[in-house]
């Protein structure tokens, strides 16, 4: 841990060097008029949208959309298998069959799921013109559906000795367009009064008490309400894989969940306060959490220390060390294939385009957990056997 004290509050950061870009954004948070005691920077931090990637804001009631960010409540869930061992000629028909029932990329499914596994719209009372209100049908198709990017699902062999199954995945288009549509909201509103928050920071905020503000909390929550029940069916239905794969000789518990883009209003230092994290997960005293590697390198299952610096947050990965087009330009498609195959791990390598999920693509796991052993204990580590990737 180490601390900037340049701007109006501190920056405590638990790495060694960040990238220029992401810097800045840290301090252009640090000098928010409304932020709250000091800018938490996580051992992943790389540059995002207006925010840091990586990175802790808490505010004095305040809520930022692009302190969220566009994947609004994107996170990780991960189940044990009562499987002790996974070889190739069980594997690759499991690696099939789930990539013949999970959509990936921009493929959807082509029917609407069933209205039971979405988040109930009478808990939130959807109002007429709610983004999620309007886009509520089409969320239908993408539900159960994996997206994209980072997004992976992954089969595991854990140090405890079972197979795991992990899934990362968000809120899909629904969460996009909700974040795109009041983040927009926020720029004309600050726009309007002459905020003093400078636009080139892109970082448009709501006034607490607004309408505005209640509206975003409202769909923001139900879209990380929509994201968790997408991660969960996927994992019903990797589920039914499995127990059709090894003729019903199979057993799953130890389910877990966390997401890594929202805001939350917590106590922390004994305020209430708004807490944005963006690319960061909670990690409470004894929290059960998730941080997973890249491509190729272990993912962990951990127990948080409720540090009071990081406002009880972790790291939610390895963090990008290339951009993905700095990663498709720079790295060597052979030799990241090479390497997975030498480790033995069914991946989804296939063209220079995919390079940008390589695991040289991101920094070293091993590093950035080092840097954040005063946030979390590492219980269960998880070395990747085969990888689906959007």
């Amino acid at each position: 841990m180490r601390k900037i004290e340049s701007e109006n509050i501190p920056i405590i950061l638990w790495l060694d060097f960040i990238d220029p870009g992401a810097l800045e954004q840290a301090k252009n948070l640090a000098n928010l008029p409304f932020a709250f005691s000091h800018i938490a920077i996580m051992p992943d931090a790389h540059q995002g949208y207006g925010m840091p990637i990586g990175g802790v804001l808490a505010t004095k009631g305040v809520i930022i959309p692009n302190a969220v960010g566009v994947d609004i409540g994107c996170g990780i869930c991960a189940l044990r298998t009562s499987l002790r061992n996974m070889d190739k000629t069980k594997l690759g028909p499991v690696i099939n069959e789930i990539g013949k029932i999970v959509p990936v990329g921009f493929s959807h499914h082509k029917k609407k799921q069933d209205e039971k596994l979405m988040p109930h719209p009478e808990r939130f009372s959807i109002g007429k013109g709610m983004v999620v209100n309007i886009e509520y049908e089409n969320a239908r198709k993408q539900l159960g559906t994996l997206g994209g990017g980072n997004h992976f699902i992954e089969i595991q062999k854990g140090s405890d000795g079972f197979i795991w199954i992990m899934i990362h995945s968000g809120s899909r288009n629904l969460g996009y367009k909700v974040a795109a549509h009041y983040n927009k909201l926020a720029k004309e509103l600050n726009k309007k009064r002459r905020s003093t928050v400078q636009k080139k920071w892109d970082l448009a905020y709501f006034i607490p008490g607004s309408e505005e503000e209640s509206r975003y909390f409202f769909e923001m929550n139900y879209c990380v309400d929509f994201a968790f029940a997408n991660r969960k069916l996927m994992m019903e239905r990797v589920k039914d894989v499995f127990t059709e794969e090894s003729g019903g000789k199979v057993e799953f518990d130890q389910f877990i969940n966390i997401a890594h883009n929202y805001a939350a209003r917590e106590i922390h230092f004994g305020n209430d306060v708004i807490v944005h994290r963006k690319g960061a997960t909670s990690a409470g005293k004894g929290e059960r959490g998730i941080i997973p590697g890249s491509q190729g390198t272990r993912s962990f299952i951990v127990r948080g220390k409720g540090e009071k610096n990081s406002f009880m947050s972790c790291s939610h990965g390895a963090g990008r060390k290339l951009g993905r087009k700095q990663a498709i330009r720079q790295l060597d498609l052979r030799y990241e294939v090479e390497k997975l195959e030498k480790m033995g791990i069914l991946h989804s390598l296939r063209s220079q385009k995919d390079l940008d999920e390589a695991s040289s693509a991101y920094k070293d796991i091993d590093e950035v957990m080092e840097n954040q052993k005063d946030l979390v204990d590492i219980e269960i580590e998880l070395s990747p056997l085969g990888v689906i990737k959007g």
